[in-house]
């Protein structure tokens, strides 16, 4: 059974920290360098150590435990640019002069429109206007061009009736 644990392989983020310890390159190793190290050193690995092996690099990408920076990655130290997001970035604040007051000290606003005060009179600014009349070929008297509102109702066209049976010949 102690044979069983002296051929157990370390984890995949062992090995990338151990591959990029040893690689020791100055901007950091690319994928290819760090696989053939542990292929190097470790030898009898799966068919699919590329696959997994870019998958914990992913992995540990996102989590913040490697970065990559210019097709290498690097282990995050103080001498290492941070990572920036996406977009514009912030405008630098400025420091406010001694004594002056802050915009942040003033209570903030309440959200949306303010209520009615129910103690105001009721305001009549407006003009009362007359009711419109209702029908079909009435106008509306408010409108500036004298017409009704929406898209006028089709016209159907009368039949021709013939008075004249002089053009019908008869056999």
């Amino acid at each position: 059974m102690e044979t069983d644990s002296f051929n157990q392989l370390p984890s995949y983020p062992e090995m990338i920290y151990e591959a990029l310890e040893a690689l020791n390159q100055e901007g950091g190793s690319n994928k290819l360098a760090i696989t053939k190290y542990i292929e190097s050193k470790y030898g009898d690995l799966s068919e699919d150590v590329s696959n997994l092996l870019t998958l914990h690099l992913d992995n540990m990408k996102q989590n913040g435990d490697l970065m990559f920076l210019k097709n290498n990655y690097i282990k995050p130290g103080p001498d290492v640019p941070p990572k920036r997001g996406r977009g514009r970035p912030p405008k630098p604040k400025v420091p406010l002069p001694p004594g002056a007051e802050s915009v942040e000290s003033a209570p903030p606003k309440p959200r949306g429109r303010p209520r009615k005060d129910p103690n105001a009179p009721p305001t009549t600014s407006k003009k009362a206007k007359p009711a419109p009349a209702v029908g079909p070929d009435s106008t509306d008297v408010g409108s500036p061009t004298g017409r009704p509102r929406g898209r006028p109702r089709k016209v159907r066209p009368q039949p021709v009736q013939d008075d004249d049976d002089d053009d019908v010949e008869e056999s």
